[in-house]
């Protein structure tokens, strides 16, 4: 179950997915952490943020709508109250980054370049850019490429992008975040939905509309790693997210070319969920006598060709 990505190995590839995990520290009245192959904090931005409103999240159907409005403590509460207690932790942790600017990304991931503990940053593009008039950094194909260059060239640890699925072609921004330097890719991050309370006749979430995550996005998720798979899969990892509540989920999200996944919405109703999953995927490849993981990412993609 080992793998070794951007020369940094992990003990599996099944990963917490950032704003649904907390720091990791919030989990440890439950079970051992140290079992998970890597926890991605809630996002991080440089300065505290209070978050949006209430009401802020609710349940649908098949998953939930949030709009948290990236709540955190800022960069520099971070390393002085949150990164002592989980610098000894026996897992790697890495950090969902965020900013308002592109100055603002780099400050924050500079802020962390000391913090060992941290072992790639995780940028998520669903931010807008208050200086070019509010365009989502994810939605613009040249703010996420001019980002995505500007981090690169002030760090040294890994970057990864989380991708939005709400634009009109995941090739193309997977390729473009590539040739921009881009470590990795995780695919995907929420998609835009609303919910109306029918008796009050007005929206239920304060911003009128919100971040749809859970089972609803399992089949859009999985298409969309297996488009970037074609497209970029043989030059940067992908890691897969989006309504993984299983060990079978995972797979899917796995052979449609995800090198590890990240599990999300699914720790709200089953907080072991995780640790299901990495026993789940290690089970299926000892009935099947898979040696090495590696041999199942992307297996869908060679098994059609046959």
């Amino acid at each position: 179950m080992e793998i070794t990505l951007w020369n940094i190995k992990f003990k599996n590839p099944v990963w917490t997915a950032s704003g649904t995990f907390g720091y990791g520290i919030e989990a440890l009245e439950l079970y051992d952490i140290s079992k998970l192959g890597a926890v991605v904090t809630k996002g991080i931005s440089l300065k505290p943020r209070r978050g949006n409103e209430p009401i802020r999240i609710v349940e649908t159907p098949c998953g939930i709508l949030n709009s948290i409005g990236l709540q955190n403590p800022g960069v520099e509460n971070f390393l002085k109250d949150i990164y002592p207690k989980i610098k000894d932790i026996d897992t790697r942790f890495i950090a969902n980054i965020f900013g308002e600017t592109e100055e603002e990304y780099v400050e924050v991931c500079l802020a962390l370049e000391t913090a060992e503990k941290i072992v790639a940053y995780e940028l998520n593009l669903s931010c807008p850019n208050v200086k070019k008039g509010g365009i989502v950094f994810g939605q613009d194909i040249s703010l996420m490429a001019s980002l995505v260059e500007k981090v690169k060239s002030k760090v040294k640890k890994p970057v990864i992008v989380k991708l939005s699925p709400n634009v009109s072609d995941i090739r193309e921004f997977s390729r473009v975040c590539v040739e921009s330097g881009a470590d990795g890719l995780v695919l995907i991050n929420t998609l835009m939905g609303m919910k109306i309370d029918i008796y009050r006749a007005k929206p239920v979430l304060s911003t009128v509309t919100g971040g749809l995550s859970g089972p609803a996005i399992l089949p859009i998720a999985v298409r969309m790693v297996w488009q970037a798979y074609e497209e970029v899969g043989d030059r940067v990892p992908i890691i897969g997210v989006g309504g993984i509540g299983k060990w079978e989920d995972a797979m899917e999200h796995i052979m449609a070319g995800a090198s590890a996944v990240q599990v999300g919405t699914a720790n709200f109703y089953d907080p072991f969920s995780p640790l299901k999953i990495i026993e789940g995927i290690d089970k299926f490849m000892r009935e099947r006598n898979v040696g090495k993981f590696a041999q199942i990412v992307g297996i869908a993609h060679r098994e059609r060709l046959k």
